[in-house]
Formats: structure tokens, C-alpha cells, sequence
């Protein structure tokens, strides 16, 4: 018998790989800091994780080493882990590195995609002033974090997105944490707002402009209230 043409073939589509229980705990926990159900400092016991997650301890312990290499979580020899404690010089390099790693990947995504770009951008603005009118913190926090890694999906830099990727789950943590003063989440969504018109308008100068201000406000906003979490840094030894 000869052989089927190629396009009569039928395919068989790819069953998509379920996530692993360490995936399934890591994805949870994760989403627990990044939302501030685990509050900063806040020691984190291993067995007692496993037990409220049903699971044994060995996702739990896969989930925390992962969480250590996104900066989420410190773990301490002789002291076990714990959820990230930010003192105001780590503030001030994470906002220098979100500068940095941001100013480039609007100039790319203004460059290579501007129509995609600020359509993306649009609709997590109105998504974003849906979630304030409903008093959807949460949902609007997570919007947030959907507007900032929009530059990196767009801007066509592998690199770029990855370098960021790393830490997005601390930038977001640290976003819930300022989420608590209302003027500042106000200020943030205008600025939101205001570079979105200027990526429509192509103008790459006045974005990184508002850029700086929306990032060095969060460093002066963080900073200024920073006491309780730089005295939580300073009772605890060099994590491992």
C-alpha cells in the first residue's frame, strides 16, 4: 500500500505537560509573597508548610531553594528560612536596576513594536481603572506587574526579559508592600496613565522621563519608612 501524502497525515497534538507538585508549591508560595499572605521577615518552617499544603517536605524544600535564587526568600544556616527583608540600600539598588533594565526595554519595544506595545499597554490601563472603580487591590496589583514586564515583552531582547524576570516576583512584593499608602498607589496609576501617552505618541524622551520619576518615588517612598524592615535585616546573620 503506498504511503499517505504528507498532508493527508493526521497529527497528533502534544498533550501539554501537567505541573509538578515542587512547580504546584512553588507558584503558590510565591504568589503568597508576592500578595503579602506571607509578610516580609516572616519565618517559614518547612514541616509546617507540608502540612498545610498536604504535601511532603521535599517540594516544600525544592520551592524554597527557588524562591532563594529569585531573592524571595533568605535562608539562614542554623536558623531555616525566611520570607525577604529589604533594608534601604537594597530599595535603592533594585530601583537603580529597574531604571536601568526598563529604560532600555521601552526604547526597543517604542522602536520595534509601538503599535503592539501601547495596545497592550492600553488595555491593562482600562483593566487597571476597572480594578481601582471595583476596590480590586489585588487584581489591580497584579495588573501593575502586567504593565512594567509589557516593555520586556515587547522590546524583542530575550536578555533583557530574563534579567528581569529573575527578580519581578520581589519588584511585585515590594509594590504590595507600598500598596498600604493610598496617595502613593494614586500617583502611580497617573503615571501609568501618562506614559501610555507618550509610548502612543512615540515619544521615547518623555517616557523614560515619567519612568524615573514613578521608580524614584517608590525608592524615596520605601526609604522613608523603611525602619522596621532594616531592624528585621540587621537581627538576622548573613543568609547562605
Amino acid at each position: 500500500m503506498a504511503d499517505k501524502p504528507e498532508a493527508a497525515v493526521k497529527r497528533i497534538h502534544r498533550i501539554a505537560r501537567p505541573k509538578s507538585l515542587a512547580e504546584t508549591v512553588l507558584a503558590h508560595l510565591r504568589s503568597s509573597i508576592v500578595h503579602g499572605d506571607l509578610e516580609l521577615g516572616q519565618p517559614l518552617s518547612e514541616r509546617q508548610l507540608a502540612d498545610d499544603l498536604g504535601v511532603s517536605k521535599t517540594p516544600v524544600r525544592e520551592a524554597l531553594a527557588q524562591l532563594r535564587n529569585e531573592g524571595l526568600v533568605l535562608i539562614f544556616p542554623q536558623r531555616g528560612a525566611f520570607v525577604f527583608t529589604l533594608s534601604a540600600r537594597e530599595v535603592a539598588a533594585i530601583c537603580e536596576f529597574r531604571s536601568a533594565v526598563e529604560s532600555a526595554a521601552i526604547k526597543l519595544a517604542i522602536a520595534r513594536n509601538p503599535q503592539a506595545f501601547a495596545v497592550d499597554l492600553e488595555r491593562i490601563v482600562n483593566d487597571m481603572a476597572g480594578a481601582q472603580r471595583r476596590g480590586d487591590q489585588r487584581g489591580y496589583l497584579t495588573l501593575d506587574t502586567s504593565y512594567h514586564a509589557a516593555f520586556f515583552k515587547h522590546c524583542g531582547n530575550a536578555y533583557l526579559r530574563d534579567s528581569y524576570e529573575r527578580y519581578a516576583g520581589k519588584i511585585a512584593a515590594l509594590r504590595t508592600h507600598l500598596a498600604v499608602k493610598p496617595l502613593h498607589t494614586k500617583l502611580s496609576f497617573q503615571e501609568h496613565k501618562r506614559m501610555l501617552a507618550s509610548i502612543q505618541d512615540r515619544d521615547i524622551e518623555a517616557t523614560i522621563a515619567i519612568l524615573d520619576v514613578h521608580i524614584g518615588r517608590t525608592r524615596a517612598t520605601y526609604s522613608a519608612e523603611i525602619d522596621d524592615i532594616a531592624a528585621a535585616d540587621k537581627e538576622m546573620p548573613e543568609a547562605s
